[in-house]
């Protein structure tokens, strides 16, 4: 069970696979910022909750369909399954960031409950999201690299390290909120998106380059 896992984990997720994935999935954030920007003239601070909803209404959907090309077990696991478990993954996890930012502080009150929901959204596209695409319900693999930090291939360093990026990322981002500098980029959750979408990309670059040390030592072995 262990080799077979492992032979799953790496059987299509090259370095260039790796870093094609994270470029469109980073360009999907990129795009969000820019139309929100140039088409309707807002951002994160000015209006945050459309600036959310934008940045998983475009973003999702390609996380959806990039992770889904990297299933464990494609011979059983068909791609339109894949995108099923990433929608309900999306949704699920949105349930889990939106409970746990409650239980962390997170202001509660009709004035946030969209800014919450849409940063759920969000921060599920960066973390649960994709898991739920390649893994689907499989609760070993979840607990092996989300719990347990176990990563044995490529595409559980593609999934783990962005996603541990964002969580670590907004946790930073949330210092400043307490503080009396009286700033409107302060408020729930303009500082704790930005830290969130930073951990995300440094998560990124650093799954690229983990996969591409990787795969150059088991080139060095097989050799």
């Amino acid at each position: 069970m262990k080799l077979r896992r492992q032979l799953t984990s790496n059987y299509s997720a090259s370095p260039w696979k790796v870093l094609i994935t994270h470029l469109i999935c980073g360009l999907g954030l990129s795009s969000a910022f820019w139309i929100t920007h140039n088409l309707y003239n807002i951002n994160l601070i000015s209006e945050p909750t459309q600036t959310l909803q934008m940045i998983w209404v475009i973003g999702s959907p390609l996380v959806i369909i990039v992770y889904s090309n990297f299933r464990m077990n494609p011979e059983h696991n068909s791609y339109w399954k894949a995108l099923a478990q990433g929608i309900l993954g999306l949704i699920a996890g949105a349930v889990v960031n939106a409970l746990g930012a409650i239980a962390l502080g997170a202001p509660v009150g009709t004035k946030y409950i969209m800014r919450t929901l849409h940063w759920s959204l969000m921060m599920s596209t960066f973390t649960f999201t994709p898991a739920a695409c390649v893994f689907g319900s499989s609760w070993s693999d979840w607990l092996r690299i989300f719990a347990h930090t176990k990563s044995s291939g490529s595409v559980d360093y593609m999934l783990c390290l962005p996603a541990h990026g964002a969580i670590i990322g907004a946790w930073f981002g949330a210092w400043p909120m307490p503080l009396d500098w009286e700033r409107t980029w302060q408020e729930w959750p303009i500082c704790v998106t930005y830290g969130a979408m930073a951990g995300y990309f440094v998560g990124m670059l650093a799954s690229f380059i983990v996969t591409t040390i990787v795969g150059g030592e088991q080139h060095v072995k097989g050799e």
